[in-house]
């Protein structure tokens, strides 16, 4: 009897030894050594919702969306919760949602009217203010930053050294559209100096072809239309508006007199009779119609020009403002929007994620063509006619005046240099007089604030 229970208790503990070696993923170690650690499964992706904020831009939005499907194909464990705001609630809306912790990645204009030391009771920018309050994320280390220009990273989303955004795109106001076939049929060469632009528009006039037009009812296309004119002048915008605050420069000093003059000249002789009633956006159809040979404007009127009329060929160049043809090569003009990723979010891989995929290539180029925008990708390019007319100069594109200036307190109502200022658009019509207006109107507000 006590053999057969020892044996049976043998073959037991036998057939434990044998399961358990079975059931083991851990092999014994050799002697003298600890045993391995086991081999545990990957954890699963913890699911994130990421809060997008953007602004109200219909062929943005529908290209988001169809981003967003796809991000979320390729990472499903997070949900994009995307949220679109008018232009103008932009900013409000981006304070409020950040200051409470309910954002991830935003939506935000390119940087822009900094603040400088040299400005005396200036209120800050929007962007500026998050930034010091440290709600918006450094992202200097991130390796998607060197898909973007240079200067686009430098220009429109670095701050006291740091790069807190990546711009998507930029447009310029400083060119002049030209009608290709109007130019051949009267001899016309494209313009590459301010006095051959002079003589361009007389002999336009002398054949009864209007030389230019633009929205001169709204006013603004007409002061815009001429900011080629003032980068010209002062191809060092930046430097320009720290002179008017330092005083280093006037607005009616001999080179400012020399803008004014070439400003009456635009308004007064390049501008057809009738401008004055024409709205901004009745301009770029009158253009098409093909009745005038040129029009001052942005980047943005392009595609309202070709759906005007498809098949008219037009052509841009910069404003030649000078009669230095190397002073006339730059195309001035501001950086739109941009991401920036929220300081305090709890999703900063999430965010990241975002940010890469979104800066891919192939992703941007996809976006750029979507939005039209002008690239600030080296290798993207836009496949438009506006596109392949602003290539040649991108190389030369410089932020605009408006971008860097910010108004001293109490200045007056003319601290501007606005060509619409000009009859008949505007009262004046001595240039002495209007540069002596608008340098008092200015040094009223450098006064106050002394």
């Amino acid at each position: 009897m006590f053999k057969r229970s020892s044996v049976l208790i043998g073959v037991i503990a036998m057939l434990a030894t044998l399961l358990a070696a079975c059931g083991s993923s851990t092999p014994a170690a050799p002697a003298g050594q600890a045993p391995a650690a086991e081999t545990q499964a990957p954890a699963a992706a913890e699911n994130v919702t990421l809060k997008v904020l953007i602004h109200q831009n219909p062929p943005m939005v529908d290209f988001m969306n169809t981003f967003n499907e796809q991000f979320q194909a390729k990472y499903p464990n997070i949900t994009v919760d995307m949220a679109v705001v008018n232009a103008n609630d932009l900013s409000t809306v981006t304070q409020t949602r950040l200051t409470a912790n309910d954002v991830d990645v935003v939506d935000m204009f390119g940087f822009a009217n900094a603040a400088q030391p040299y400005m005396k009771n200036v209120t800050a920018p929007n962007w500026q203010t998050l930034i010091d309050a440290g709600l918006l994320m450094d992202i200097s280390d991130q390796p998607f930053i060197k898909n973007y220009d240079d200067a686009a990273i430098k220009d429109a989303g670095t701050y006291n050294g740091k790069v807190y955004q990546v711009n998507l795109g930029r447009v310029s106001y400083s060119g002049i559209y030209y009608n290709k076939d109007l130019f051949t049929a009267n001899n016309v060469a494209v313009p590459t100096t301010w006095s051959e632009l002079v003589a361009a528009c007389a002999t336009f006039k002398a054949a009864n072809i209007p030389c230019m037009t633009a929205g001169g009812k709204d006013g603004w296309p007409i002061f815009v239309g001429a900011y080629g004119l003032i980068g010209a002048e002062y191809p060092d915008q930046a430097q320009l508006v720290e002179g008017l605050w330092t005083g280093s420069a006037t607005w009616n000093d001999a080179k400012s007199l020399d803008m004014w003059t070439k400003m009456k000249t635009y308004a007064q002789d390049m501008m057809e009779t009738g401008a004055s009633g024409i709205a901004g956006d009745a301009a770029p159809g009158r253009f098409a119609s093909g009745a005038v040979a040129m029009f001052p404007g942005g980047t943005w009127y392009a595609s309202a020009i070709d759906a005007a009329q498809p098949s008219f060929k037009w052509g841009y160049i910069p404003f030649p403002g000078s009669d230095n043809a190397d002073e006339n090569k730059y195309l001035f003009g501001k950086y739109d929007q941009g991401w920036v990723v929220a300081g305090k979010t709890a999703n900063k891989d999430a965010a990241m994620k975002y940010l890469t995929e979104f800066s891919d290539p192939a992703n941007y180029q996809a976006f750029a063509n979507a939005v039209g925008f002008i690239p600030t990708q080296p290798g993207a390019t836009l496949s438009s006619p506006i596109g392949a007319e602003v290539a040649p100069y991108l190389a030369n594109f410089r932020v605009g005046y408006e971008q860097y200036w910010v108004a001293p307190k109490g200045a007056g109502e003319f601290a501007n240099p606005y060509a619409s200022y000009f009859k008949p658009f505007g009262t004046f019509d001595d240039p002495q007089a209007l540069a002596d207006k608008v340098q008092a109107d200015l040094q009223s507000g450098l006064d106050a604030n002394k």
